[in-house]
């Protein structure tokens, strides 16, 4: 997932192909993929005006340069 502001996301095509989850205080907003279940995208809880992109969903994305931060679930709060 990378961090985008919302001033800077467009999602091109696929709107109707997506459904959203919420839960707990329902303030983050998960989108996921009707037909195969994966997660492109999600409008952030703590910073709602960014969005979490899954960067494997875009067509013709490099992946070198991001770095990665190595993370372990627990003490994702």
């Amino acid at each position: 997932m990378v961090k985008v502001h919302e001033s800077k996301f467009q999602l091109i095509k696929g709107e109707g192909s997506l459904t959203e989850y919420q839960f707990h205080t329902k303030t983050a907003r998960h989108f996921f993929c009707k037909s195969c279940g994966i997660y492109p995208f999600h409008r952030k809880r703590v910073s709602p005006d960014f969005f979490g992109i899954n960067v494997y969903c875009l067509e013709d994305f490099s992946t070198e340069g991001i770095p990665v931060r190595a993370t372990i679930g627990v003490g994702m709060a």
